[in-house]
């Protein structure tokens, strides 16, 4: 009698584990649950319940489908002149912004997108497959992208003005700094990296006349 009951308590287990897993889904845990997308995903799930209308479960299914696409992910790191010439390249668009802000978003844009692909995400020319895995591994930055995508690519019934394009620049740098730096710590503030030559970080965007 008592290994029937035994057997039975077993079953009993058995299918409510079956259950949860059928109304959860397998990667609900560890991360994927409701609170740990949160904690994962930051301004990003805000965002995202946002653009979802205050669904929660939809939101949270998105969300969940990107760290099943792309939470394995291992960035690629960067030879010490390539990083170099990233940031070379980047100090360089801040510079020309005095002059030319549309195009120097418009480059800014197209090399941010081909520094993510350097670092092992999603080719350049799919934006948003790219924009989905950046979001897994940098959610607090990756809207800069967004921003910066949408400022590039603007026509002329939507152009940003100056300050818009600079504040994009500025929102992208973030995401930059993240993506060049050798290790993630590099690119929060006070920290020495990342650098070009000569050990300085590439400089924030001035108003024009006050310098760069």
């Amino acid at each position: 009698m008592e290994t029937v009951l035994i057997v039975v308590g077993l079953v009993v287990v058995f299918v409510v584990v079956v259950a949860l897993v059928l109304r959860f889904g397998p990667g609900r845990a560890g991360g994927r649950s409701g609170p740990g997308l949160k904690r994962r995903f930051g301004p990003e799930y805000e965002r995202t319940l946002t653009r979802h209308g205050g669904d929660t479960e939809a939101a949270e299914r998105e969300l969940a489908e990107r760290v099943e696409r792309h939470g394995g992910l291992r960035p690629v790191p960067l030879a010490p002149e390539l990083r170099e010439q990233y940031v070379a390249k980047w100090t360089g668009l801040q510079e020309s912004f005095v002059d030319a802000p549309q195009q120097a978003v418009t480059e800014a844009e197209r090399l941010l997108a081909l520094l993510a692909q350097d670092r092992g995400f999603p080719a350049a020319t799919a934006y948003d497959e790219q924009v989905a895995a950046l979001s897994v591994h940098h959610a607090h930055h990756v809207d800069g992208y967004r921003v910066l995508h949408r400022s590039a690519r603007a026509d002329g019934t939507t152009a940003p003005n100056t300050e818009e394009l600079r504040s994009a620049m500025v929102e992208a740098r973030k995401l930059f700094e993240e993506l060049v730096a050798e290790h993630p710590e590099e690119s929060r503030p006070g920290a020495t990296g990342p650098t070009g030559r000569g050990g300085h970080r590439p400089r924030a965007l001035r108003p024009k006349g006050s310098g760069v």
